[in-house]
């Protein structure tokens, strides 16, 4: 038959949402039905703009690699830790990132460094950014297996094209002289055109002194600060006074 046609083609087309409204209508009973064609065609091509945003999104956070599932409408505003309602709200309009500027957020350990990155991470991935969340560890030893395997400039072009990058732990040991080059490079690609997120225990007044380098110390320092948001937070670490949380931030 034609509807059969039609179904095999919407879904050898990948038109998934379509082809399941175009189903949907024919099992369905329309006595009474006052839908036009126009309008019940557009519901249709509707479900199938719906679906493929859906699936877009998983991609994008799957690719993202976020060591959360958080997103920002759990943020705790109750726990005093000096978090800037109004600042959030603007980071939460995605415009920082449109015009690649940077975040900083400082505080001790346990008062919600990680889970916040990762919250402004998904909000990003939902308004289209890609997005790529790593642990300073865990970046400067893919760096350091990628000169290894002659892919060193391929995984630093990776980071560069990546429109919101999250690099938590910033500061838990000295860089080494590799390490602080490597960050240089990073930060040097996407200067002016994509933005990071740097997360870290140390307040920032320290970082220079932590990079060791004075003149490496400087640029990298201007490349990341200078035109950077900062959340500044302090108090008692929110697990250890009210453990995890499944309904919200912990």
């Amino acid at each position: 038959m034609l509807h059969e046609q039609t179904y095999r083609q919407l879904t050898e087309m990948k038109m998934w949402g379509l082809a399941a409204g175009f189903q949907e209508y024919l099992d369905g009973d329309h006595e009474g039905d006052q839908l036009s064609f126009a309008d019940r065609f557009g519901l249709m091509v509707d479900r199938e703009w719906t679906e493929r945003q859906d699936r877009r999104l998983k991609r994008r956070l799957s690719l993202a690699e976020l060591r959360e599932a958080a997103c920002v409408e759990d943020i705790d505003y109750r726990h005093p830790r000096g978090l800037d309602r109004s600042m959030v709200d603007r980071l939460v309009t995605g415009r920082w990132i449109e015009h690649h500027e940077n975040l900083v957020i400082t505080g001790p350990t346990g008062i919600g460094k990680t889970w916040l990155s990762c919250a402004f991470a998904h909000q990003a991935c939902r308004q289209g950014y890609s997005v790529l969340y790593k642990r300073i560890p865990r970046l400067m030893h893919d760096l350091h297996m990628a000169r290894g395997e002659g892919t060193y400039g391929k995984e630093l072009a990776k980071l560069a094209r990546t429109q919101l990058l999250i690099i938590d732990d910033w500061g838990l040991a000295p860089l080494v002289d590799r390490e602080r080059r490597d960050m240089l490079e990073i930060l040097e690609d996407r200067h002016g055109r994509h933005s990071t997120v740097l997360a870290s225990q140390l307040p920032i007044k320290l970082w220079h002194d932590n990079v060791g380098d004075p003149t490496i110390a400087d640029a990298l320092l201007d490349r990341l600060v200078h035109n950077a948001h900062k959340l500044e937070l302090d108090g008692e670490s929110i697990r250890k006074t009210r453990g995890k949380r499944r309904d919200g931030e912990d």
